[in-house]
């Protein structure tokens, strides 16, 4: 799998990869407010959107 996605990779441009990534981030930041509002239904979206700025924000790999 991974020979294959490095073949894809290596045949994108640089600005094709920088908008790949930006959509895989947006999608990452969808998924977890989902996350957040299963976990906290009565939250409204000002507070959604802090804890996942605060998860992206103190987020480590």
């Amino acid at each position: 799998m991974a020979d294959i996605q490095n073949q894809i990779l290596a045949k994108m441009s640089p600005e094709k990869k920088l908008v790949v990534a930006m959509q895989l981030y947006y999608s990452a930041r969808e998924l977890k407010a989902a996350g957040v509002r299963a976990d906290n239904p009565d939250w409204d979206e000002k507070q959604v959107q802090q804890a996942v700025r605060e998860a992206f924000l103190y987020a480590r790999s």
